[in-house]
């Protein structure tokens, strides 16, 4: 693949966890980078240009003008696009094979159950205009276990996949939001040792300060922007 390349790298994007992760990894890559900013509240994950990107009408994705060959490349899913840029930059997706089945392991891990349930979680505890405590007790409870699973894995390395990777910037914006999830990050000392760790660096502060007024103009509890969220239907 190429290496980095002086043309921006196109990032449609709105401030959440998974949106973070991109931002957090141009940031800590130093990748020249412009902002289209999809106001999932809007509905803006609806427009077919933005779909011509990212079937699944889920930011992030991202247009590489300078992708493999020197062609334009387009790339959907949060978990694609970082291995796409750690294999463009050479940066925090390590070549060892099996360094690289480290991160792996930990990206496909936040990708498939860290995110995924502590979403739910969100949802039911937050936002679901029913309070069903089978619900909010189900994901509670699972976030409680990942957070035990990532807390007995960081007591004996000082990150996630040993060194600081894509594994990391994948967890990161969702285990900041912890209290939400019904945790007390007192019972993960190691998490909050990373936790603490992984903020302080500049670059992800960076990615997560990115377009951070946005969120905050965005009433999720707005019936009407719940109905776009939550109420969404196949779109032909």
């Amino acid at each position: 693949m190429s290496g980095p390349s002086s043309a921006p790298i196109e990032l449609y994007y709105w401030p959440t966890p998974n949106g973070w992760k991109v931002s957090i990894m141009l940031e800590e890559c130093g990748l020249p980078y412009r902002v289209h900013s999809i106001n999932i509240g809007k509905g803006d994950q609806f427009k077919p240009e933005f779909l011509a990107i990212s079937p699944n009408n889920r930011i992030p994705a991202i247009v590489d003008p300078s992708g493999p060959g020197g062609e334009p490349i387009s790339i959907f899913e949060s978990g694609a696009i970082l291995q796409y840029l750690g294999r463009k930059t050479g940066r925090f997706y390590p070549t060892d094979e099996r360094k690289r089945v480290a991160v792996e392991e930990w990206l496909f891990w936040q990708v498939g159950g860290f995110g995924p349930m502590l979403g739910q979680a969100h949802h039911f505890r937050i936002y679901a205009p029913e309070k069903i405590d089978y619900a909010i007790n189900r994901y509670t409870n699972e976030a409680h276990r990942l957070y035990g699973v990532m807390d007995k894995r960081l007591a004996d390395h000082e990150y996630l996949a040993g060194d600081y990777s894509i594994a990391d910037m994948a967890c990161v914006g969702w285990a900041k939001l912890w209290e939400r999830q019904g945790q007390d990050i007192a019972e993960f000392p190691n998490v909050k040792r990373w936790l603490d760790a992984v903020l302080a660096r500049p670059a992800v502060q960076r990615g997560i300060a990115l377009n951070a007024r946005d969120k905050r103009a965005t009433d999720l509890l707005d019936p009407e922007v719940q109905k776009v969220l939550f109420g969404q239907r196949a779109r032909r």
